[in-house]
């Protein structure tokens, strides 16, 4: 259970670094939700804009390197941060801007190494892939892939929960402290698989019977990195972050005319 501090103090500070939707259910807003949801102080640098809606995305738009680092600089300057949620970064070249200035920063940094997006739309320039490899998961305290996503990265391709422990080790190569590979696409029960490079955790939830699932994956990075910043460690980060992801896709509503998205505030309601 999130422990809430006494009113009038300043709660752990989570930036995210990614890209808005305009539908609400992912990007910038999903993360800015769920830091919310899970008692932390969400702050936002936006490195792209989306047009976007429940059937998939029409357009995006990169913000400049410039404008990128500039947002970077302003919050790190004078707020500082206790985690940090990258997603979204579309270029190679504001791969390598988030790159620079996150490895000086003295905080856990969760990388969703976001190239499509729910509905199959790209959202990483082809040549930005090897950035992503060189510059940004080397940064990374835990990087999150979904099996598409590590096949992309690595071009090891999971068909099955066996083919996991592989996809870690090809992804933990290139520079990550952890890895968790997400495997909800896979046929059955839900698993995940964390691994350091040694030691891997596996962990499971029940399937829910429900397509609203627009945002899943902006959701659990956030939830880790809210988590961590609270003060767990990766692996209990990652455990109350799957709880908390499970009962959102499990109240995930209609929303527009295709996927609607998993519902951040269903503690509350």
């Amino acid at each position: 259970m999130t422990q809430n501090p006494p009113t009038g103090q300043t709660p752990p500070l989570v930036l995210t670094v990614a890209g808005s939707d305009s539908g609400g259910g992912a990007g910038i807003q999903a993360d800015l939700k769920t830091m919310l949801a899970c008692g932390v102080h969400g702050m936002s640098v936006i490195a792209a804009v989306t047009a976007q809606n429940s059937l998939g995305v029409q357009g995006y738009w990169e913000l400049s390197p410039e404008a990128v680092r500039a947002q970077l600089d302003s919050v790190l300057s004078d707020i500082g941060v206790h985690a940090v949620k990258t997603g979204m970064l579309a270029s190679t070249a504001l791969v390598e801007t988030v790159a620079e200035a996150l490895s000086a920063v003295d905080a856990p940094v969760i990388v969703d190494p976001v190239g499509v997006s729910k509905h199959g739309d790209p959202l990483l320039a082809e040549e930005a892939v090897g950035a992503v490899r060189t510059a940004l998961l080397p940064v990374a305290t835990v990087a999150t892939p979904n099996l598409w996503e590590v096949e992309q990265l690595t071009g090891v391709k999971v068909v099955d929960e066996s083919g996991m422990r592989e996809a870690a080790e090809a992804v933990k190569a290139l520079g990550p402290r952890w890895v968790l590979i997400k495997g909800g696409h896979l046929p059955g029960e839900p698993a995940d698989l964390l691994f350091d490079g040694e030691t891997e955790r596996r962990y499971t939830a029940p399937r829910h019977d429900n397509r609203h699932t627009h945002g899943t994956g902006c959701t659990l990075a956030s939830a880790i990195a809210s988590h961590l910043a609270l003060g767990a460690d990766v692996p209990t980060a990652v455990e109350r972050a799957k709880e908390y992801v499970t009962g959102a896709i499990a109240a995930g509503f209609p929303l527009g005319a295709g996927i609607g998205p998993v519902d951040h505030g269903w503690r509350t309601r």
